[in-house]
């Protein structure tokens, strides 16, 4: 299995992103069997696509996943949908100080694309390996739902593309130690989540 996994840069007042040293892990410690390309994406609306896209095109993978963190969540979190909007606020602006408010990702495009990951068998294998995890209804309106849902129409023109969605992880503890009341989870953790992930898709590839 070919798979290419991303993670992103850090954004806004955090100075770190566990989704950037996750992919990094994945990819130097290697799983049998999947030929794994680890991207960090930057946290810009107008070019978090652009290697993604370009390695999708060149690369042909058989799966995307795309890692993204979510302040406040407690659970490993499998998005089940993408809609077709840019909406932040103004404090919440992307790297490059934008913040487009009710604009279409693709104004020709669908409202909404579903993930084509197999999320009820993520989200069970997860629990069952005492990770908490959940199907999400919303990547929010920021870089992770804009990645995702260019992930997901592109991924129509990649023919060998089988499975292509977007998985939200919790702040890593490091992250929380200035605001204890936030949900966290350790990187170890998120890494073993990940590791299960991939083992699904390997499975349901096979």
């Amino acid at each position: 299995m070919k798979l290419l996994l991303t993670g992103f840069e850090p954004f806004g007042e955090l100075d770190r992103n566990p989704t950037e040293e996750l992919v990094i892990k994945i990819k130097e410690e290697g799983f049998e069997g999947v030929d794994i390309r680890s991207l960090v994406l930057p946290v810009v609306y107008e070019s978090c696509f652009d290697a993604l896209k370009k390695n999708m095109d060149e690369w042909k993978p058989d799966a995307v996943l795309s890692l993204g963190v979510a302040v406040g969540r407690s659970a490993i979190s499998v998005e089940r949908i993408a809609i077709n909007i840019q909406d932040v606020a103004a404090d919440r602006s992307d790297n490059n100080g934008h913040a487009p408010v009710d604009r279409k990702i693709d104004p020709e495009g669908p409202d909404a694309i579903f993930t084509t990951l197999p999320y009820r068998t993520i989200v069970s294998r997860l629990v069952e390996g005492g990770i908490p995890s959940e199907v999400s209804n919303t990547a929010g309106t920021y870089i992770c739902n804009t990645t995702m849902y260019q992930a997901l129409a592109h991924a129509k023109n990649v023919s060998t593309c089988r499975f292509t969605g977007f998985i939200h992880v919790p702040a890593s503890p490091a992250m929380t130690v200035a605001k204890p009341h936030l949900a966290s989870m350790d990187v170890e953790t998120q890494l073993k989540a990940v590791k299960t992930i991939i083992q699904v898709l390997k499975e349901e590839l096979s």
